[in-house]
């Protein structure tokens, strides 16, 4: 039996629709959005149609939370190294996705889902994954490991790939036995250990924790596997990881060039496509933490121990690539919709997808830019602007400045900075912290 879908009005600009499946015990929500807030996007359509990115900085002039222009300004404030400013348009997309939530929609409790195949619920997943991003930049990597298990949580689907950097996120906050435990209570078509970041997270999460172990302790856990079991598992099912993290890192050791010579790691690829794909976004993800001496120590061992075992027993190589061709059978990459450059913390050269198609007047941006240190008469006397623009991208301050929270100063003009940005009246703005 299905509850009647029924719709409740939001202090944001845009609703829930709450339904109850009774017979899972999971309640599937969607947002729907209000007549106003359709308006925004239809203009936000418009505007993308024709590749104006100032039309989309022009919706937020009169709708200052509709999401999918946020997220757009996040992507190009990023693209042009304004990482402050890329950060509020995410954290202002969060603030008004919560304030639409249901008062029954409570994702924390896990009986809650969004499914992503709902166009108006994408936003939340866009915004959610950007904001987890940004966490794991400014060292945060706790509240991103919790971002990442909400993420994971509202579509057990994972159209974020969720599951391919929570175990980074774990091993950088120190969680190492909750790592554990996840692997063996997440329910999945395939084990976790065959995905290639949870095979060797799972070797560095047992590493750090026998660390840990007293005498006594680690005499309790005798029946788990060890570190450099779990790190031999790894690397015999997933060789090619370790070319390409000699090559990322890098490890510039005279030992590697040895192990890298023997036939077993001499490749970077499976010739798997999905295989290949999950490679690249765990090398790019978490290269980062191999930088360690003692894990380098630790892998370069097992490495070893490897290619010794593989001399005494050939067979061993054909054993571990039918479990490989077993675990990723399908001929296609069934990942091609993760981006590996959306798992790294590098800023591209290029601008993201939803951006590279949209075409800017460079002479507006030179004009406004003209326009700002031209002055204001009436800032004579005043304190600095809140906002230097002096050595700054012109088209970044350009679409800054349409920002409605975005304040340069306006002195004694009479038009004070309005900051509560109420929409419909009903809520204000968050305070950041």
């Amino acid at each position: 039996m299905l509850i009647p879908i029924f719709k409740i009005m939001c202090l944001a600009e845009y609703n829930f629709d709450f339904t109850s499946v009774l017979f899972v015990f999971v309640h599937l929500c969607r947002y729907v959005h209000s007549p106003t807030y359709g308006q925004a996007q239809r203009a936000f359509e418009a505007a993308q149609a024709i590749h104006d990115l100032n039309g989309v900085a022009s919706v937020l002039m009169y709708h200052p939370y509709h999401l999918d222009s946020l997220i757009t300004m996040s992507d190009y404030f990023k693209f042009v190294a304004e990482h402050q400013m890329a950060a509020d348009a995410v954290a202002k997309c969060l603030y008004a996705l919560e304030c639409a939530w249901n008062p029954m929609f409570t994702p924390l409790q896990g009986n809650c889902q969004l499914k992503f195949s709902h166009e108006t619920n994408k936003p939340l997943f866009k915004a959610l994954f950007t904001h987890m991003i940004n966490m794991d930049r400014r060292g945060c990597h706790r509240s991103a490991l919790e971002v990442c298990k909400l993420l994971l949580s509202l579509d057990s689907e994972d159209p974020m790939g969720a599951l391919f950097c929570i175990d980074y996120f774990a091993v950088r906050a120190g969680e190492y036995s909750w790592l554990e435990q996840f692997s063996e209570d997440y329910k999945s078509d395939n084990s976790l250990w065959l995905f290639p970041n949870f095979s060797y997270s799972l070797s560095i999460c047992r590493f750090y924790l026998e660390r840990e172990q007293t005498s006594q302790d680690a005499h309790k856990d005798n029946t788990k596997a060890t570190s450099a079991d779990l790190m031999k598992q790894a690397l015999m099912l997933h060789p090619s990881v370790l070319k390409k993290l000699v090559a990322k890192v890098p490890l510039k050791d005279q030992a590697w060039t040895k192990i890298l010579a023997h036939s077993y790691f001499h490749s970077d690829e499976t010739k798997i496509p999905s295989l290949d794909h999950l490679i690249n976004i765990y090398v790019e993800r978490s290269y980062i933490i191999w930088r360690l001496p003692d894990l380098q120590k630790l892998l370069r061992d097992t490495a070893k121990l490897v290619i010794e075992t593989l001399e005494h027993n050939r067979s061993e190589a054909k054993d571990w690539a039918c479990v490989r061709e077993e675990a990723f059978s399908s001929e296609k990459n069934e990942y091609a919709h993760l981006l590996v450059q959306d798992f790294s913390d590098a800023v591209s050269s290029l601008p993201p997808d939803n951006l590279q198609n949209f075409v800017v007047d460079a002479r507006m941006g030179e004009a406004m830019h003209n326009a700002i240190h031209a002055g204001n008469p009436h800032d004579v006397g005043q304190a600095p602007p809140p906002r230097d623009v002096a050595n700054r991208n012109p088209l970044a301050v350009l679409f800054e400045s349409m920002l409605p929270w975005v304040n340069y100063g306006d002195g004694g003009d009479g038009i004070a900075a309005d900051e509560d940005y109420q929409i419909n009246g009903h809520f204000q703005e968050n305070q950041e912290d």
